[in-house]
């Protein structure tokens, strides 16, 4: 089924305009400074419509959003800050209006790929799928 495609296990490949990014959205430095080339895993459960979304990093932190396409759900931010969002699938990419960014996540050639655009910033995530 080309909906269950997100399910799996990925880590973290490569990045492109990161610095920029968190800078523009505010991260604290120490934050920045922590997730700079860190080796997330991010893990995501699929049933039809409902996911769970975990990003596990280095050193034993998580954080997960559980979310159901079209309905609006609880979800936190890079930085820990919670909000609520109403995350849609827009041509099988996941499409999600953060406070500050527009993320959207697609499964490219087998590699999770996630794009957060902010103020024109536009940050890129490749993972690798490991499970």
């Amino acid at each position: 089924q080309g909906n269950m495609a997100f399910a799996g296990k990925y880590e973290f490949e490569s990045d492109e305009n990161y610095d920029d990014f968190v800078t523009k959205i505010g991260l604290p430095s120490d934050k920045i400074e922590m997730g700079r080339n860190c080796k997330i895993v991010t893990e995501v459960v699929q049933n039809g419509n409902d996911f769970t979304w975990t990003q596990h990093f280095p050193g034993g932190r998580s954080t997960t959003n559980t979310f159901t396409i079209g309905k609006e759900a609880d979800m936190e931010t890079m930085g820990g800050r919670k909000f609520k969002a109403t995350v849609k699938m827009e041509g099988g990419k996941i499409v999600a209006e953060f406070p500050n960014y527009h993320h959207t996540a697609e499964i490219s050639g087998g590699k999770l790929v996630e794009i957060s655009t902010s103020s024109g910033v536009v940050y890129k995530r490749t993972s690798k799928k490991i499970a």
